[in-house]
């Protein structure tokens, strides 16, 4: 009876993740331009996509490279670990939806911090006409907020394989229609498998999750490098930061309620 019980709990905590991933993919089958989007198309610098493409890839080069010790000292990786561990345990003692979700619960706090965050800087940087500049400290903060969710699900983030998985949720997150279903399938793909594909190129992934980041953001970086105005396309760092951690929080939860049922 407690056997069954406890899978009743995991396969209702899993259908529920598949059931919000599924509208997330259902609400991204088209991308729909906006107004604003319509009114800047033809006022965009046509080499400022290029130039865009270039600052993500050297923005992810570096921080991949050097940049992560100096985001681990924006939160405490050892006390998060602890916190994980402890859920783990208690999880391991009584599963049901209470210890199943204090994981997810966690990881949203971590989350709604790193938007407010996010949200002051872009406006903040868009009131002094910063645009360009901000790409760094932006996919900072993307990469600090997945950091984090994916150490409150109890996976690291530094080896090749998981660099590989992160750069797979930005890029499914920012993407629509077939390109997302099939980016998704990847990810799917590495959760099961845990490996990289054959013939992997991590310069080559970073160029393709760049140039899906600065097509979506062409039109709001340009208007962040306008003084005053800015502050529109500054405020938008959040916005589209959310929709990636909403993405990347879906995978991981995935992920770990998959990885659990497995085990037990």
């Amino acid at each position: 009876m407690i056997g069954r019980r406890k899978k009743t709990t995991m396969t209702a905590e899993i259908e529920a993740v598949l059931k919000k991933e599924q509208a997330f993919l259902k609400r991204n089958e088209e991308k729909k331009g906006s107004f604003l989007d319509r009114t800047l198309e033809e006022k965009v610098p046509a080499r400022l996509q290029e130039t865009l493409d270039k600052a993500f890839e050297k923005a992810f080069g570096l921080i991949f490279e050097k940049g992560t010790d100096v985001i681990e000292k924006t939160y405490s990786r050892e006390k998060i670990e602890h916190t994980y561990k402890v859920d783990a345990y208690a999880a391991g003692l009584l599963e049901n939806k209470k210890t199943l979700r204090a994981f997810k619960k966690k990881a949203e706090a971590a989350g709604n911090k790193n938007l407010l965050l996010a949200g002051v800087e872009g406006v903040g940087l868009g009131i002094l006409g910063i645009g360009l500049p901000d790409i760094p400290l932006f996919t900072g903060m993307i990469l600090k907020s997945i950091y984090e969710t994916a150490l409150h699900y109890g996976f690291p983030y530094d080896t090749e394989e998981e660099k590989y998985f992160i750069l797979l949720l930005i890029q499914a997150a920012l993407s629509y229609g077939e390109e997302l279903e099939e980016i998704n399938d990847r990810a799917d793909r590495f959760i099961m498998e845990q490996t990289l594909p054959h013939g992997y190129d991590s310069r080559e992934q970073i160029k393709e999750t760049s140039a899906v980041l600065s097509g979506e953001l062409l039109y709001m970086k340009f208007l962040q490098g306008i003084p005053v105005a800015g502050v529109i396309g500054g405020a938008y760092d959040s916005v589209y930061l959310k929709r990636i951690l909403d993405y990347a929080k879906l995978k991981y939860r995935k992920r770990f309620l998959m990885y659990k049922d497995k085990a037990d």
